[in-house]
């Protein structure tokens, strides 16, 4: 039973500190599930072998490694120098005046091919019916993982660097005010004394100018896998886990939440970001934006008969049905939202209709809710910003009826 305790976790995961973050650097560690099979040596034929069962191998779970090389790092090995290939010509490609983008994209689907073939061999590890993995390798690829990026944040910090946010395989800082700039060790070099420690590159994967770690909805610890940031001498963000790169959104929708980060990262002002939804919701009561950008792309899930509850793709599935049109589970149904308080297949309008007006007050909602998502790491939530907006409402209301009775 203890074994299952100790052994029964993931990756390590560091909270992320809410809040913008300014001159962040993100660290990843390269294939660090498959190196760390290929460098341990983790295989379902040597793990918690009878030759060296008194030897405690793997950190915290007393596992011996045997000393014969197992078959499945000859198996990842020749996977990940190739893959290792590609990320050299594409770091290559990318340093040229005139870089090619059609060999990019070639060589970047390449590289994201054989990083899911890597990722596949290591969850198949963890499959109960598989039939060449075993739990214990799991188990023991979990355990090293924790192990290297607990490594490598005491290295960084001891160095004169602050860790903000770190999940499985990536790690992020940013200078630790306390330490004066003179004493602060250089980053490029702290990377490459970690990878020698521990025997998997760590590599420095961007550079921020500054990094928002987004709250839960329902708690004030911070989200996991949501954030954004403006990455230094670029005009992108890098943006994870928002409305921005959720495929549901409307075009509409995304694009004043990106409309938004502008104006925060211009101003980094709430004032400036209210500015841009208030408008964006006048716009939405005026009539006045596109129907095909309040188009809802959502992914069917199962036959319309399968659906308990009256939601808006049973609407939508509904209204396909009327048209003889047949969507099955996997594939994507757009509709526009036309009044989401009713609950039959009038709530909606496919995409293909013609459409007399939308659910502004549904759309509005949306709107606000992309906005906490930026507002939210400044400490502004939805309540917040609804209570703003109602004030910045009322002098012009007021406004309108005095000159009316003028």
């Amino acid at each position: 039973m203890w074994t299952l305790h100790d052994a029964d976790r993931g990756g390590f995961i560091f909270a992320p500190e809410v809040g913008l973050h300014e001159n962040v650097h993100e660290l990843d560690f390269s294939s660090l599930y498959p190196n760390i099979i290929c460098t341990r040596n983790v295989s379902p034929d040597v793990i918690r072998c009878s030759c060296h069962s008194d030897r405690d191998d793997v950190p915290g779970l007393r596992y011996s490694i045997c000393d014969e090389r197992g078959y499945l790092v000859d198996v990842l090995q020749p996977i990940i120098d190739a893959r290792d290939e590609i990320k050299a010509a594409i770091r290559r490609e990318k340093d040229r005046d005139d870089p090619d983008d059609e060999r990019l994209a070639e060589l970047e689907g390449r590289s994201g091919a054989l990083k899911w073939i890597l990722v596949a061999c290591f969850g198949y590890q963890g499959f109960s019916n598989a039939k060449f993995g075993r739990i214990e390798c799991h188990e023991a690829i979990n355990a090293f993982a924790r192990e290297i990026l607990l490594t490598a944040k005491q290295r960084l910090e001891a160095g004169g660097w602050r860790v903000v946010h770190g999940i499985v395989d990536s790690i992020w800082v940013t200078p630790d005010p306390d330490v004066d700039d003179e004493d602060r060790e250089d980053l490029k070099a702290l990377a490459t004394a970690s990878t020698e420690e521990v025997e998997i590159r760590l590599e420095h994967e961007a550079h921020y100018d500054w990094v928002a770690f987004v709250p839960q909805r329902e708690s004030d610890a911070g989200a996991l896998t949501k954030y954004f940031g403006k990455v230094a001498g670029d005009d992108e963000f890098k943006i994870r886990g928002i409305e921005a790169r959720q495929r549901l959104t409307p075009p509409f929708i995304e694009d004043v939440q990106r409309e938004c980060l502008e104006r925060l990262n211009a101003t980094r002002s709430p004032d400036a970001v209210l500015d841009c939804l208030q408008d964006a919701i006048s716009r939405l009561h005026a009539g006045t934006v596109p129907d095909e950008q309040l188009v809802e792309r959502n992914r069917v899930s199962k036959p319309l008969e399968g659906y308990s509850q009256s939601t808006q793709n049973v609407a939508a599935l509904k209204r396909a049905r009327d048209q003889d049109l047949t969507v099955h589970p996997g594939q994507d149904i757009e509709y526009v939202v036309v009044d989401d308080e009713k609950s039959s297949r009038d709530r909606v309008a496919l995409a293909h209709e013609e459409i007399e007006s939308y659910d502004a007050s549904y759309y509005k909602t949306q709107l606000v809710r992309a906005v906490e998502s930026v507002l939210s790491p400044l400490g502004w939530d939805r309540a917040e910003i609804r209570r703003e907006l109602t004030e910045t409402r009322v002098p012009e209301l007021t406004t309108f009826v005095n000159t009316e009775d003028n």
